[in-house]
């Protein structure tokens, strides 16, 4: 029942937004957190200033821990075009620069399974796994709104 809910808002919200209400379905990922965090949507543009250091905190004012994949994973790549708007090539020179500012980049995971296994043991943790993996109950899908 809570996954036909959460499927009917995010059509609706894709409606309203003018989206394909089956855009959702064709990503090579599927975005995924630890159960505490809040919510089950998240704007595309709020993912993307996650994954390249620009918020530290989600909505509620806990800290956010992004986690990304390895550079050669295919998962990583599809995210990094469709979320963050960059190819791979792209995404590591911006972050060669704000590392030389201070910042830090997300934790890297080498796994599907690796970066469950963190999102399920870190608060605020959020992470992006293949489409077909299939998730234990300790994390939670959360929903991309384009």
């Amino acid at each position: 029942m809570r996954r036909l809910l959460s499927l009917l808002i995010l059509i609706l919200a894709a409606v309203a937004v003018g989206a394909s209400p089956g855009a959702e379905t064709e990503l090579a990922f599927r975005v995924i957190v630890h159960p505490e965090v809040e919510g089950t949507l998240v704007a595309r543009e709020v993912l993307s200033s996650i994954f390249l250091g620009d918020e530290d905190r989600w909505a509620d004012g806990r800290p956010v821990a992004p986690v990304d994949q390895s550079l050669r994973s295919p998962v990583r790549a599809a995210f990094s075009e469709r979320v963050l708007g960059e190819p791979l090539d792209g995404v590591q020179a911006l972050w060669a620069r704000r590392i030389s500012q201070g910042l830090q980049p997300p934790m890297v995971r080498a796994s599907d399974e690796d970066v469950i296994t963190y999102v399920a043991k870190t608060e605020g943790a959020v992470g992006y796994v293949s489409s077909d993996i299939a998730l234990p109950p300790t994390v939670r899908i959360l929903s991309i709104l384009y």
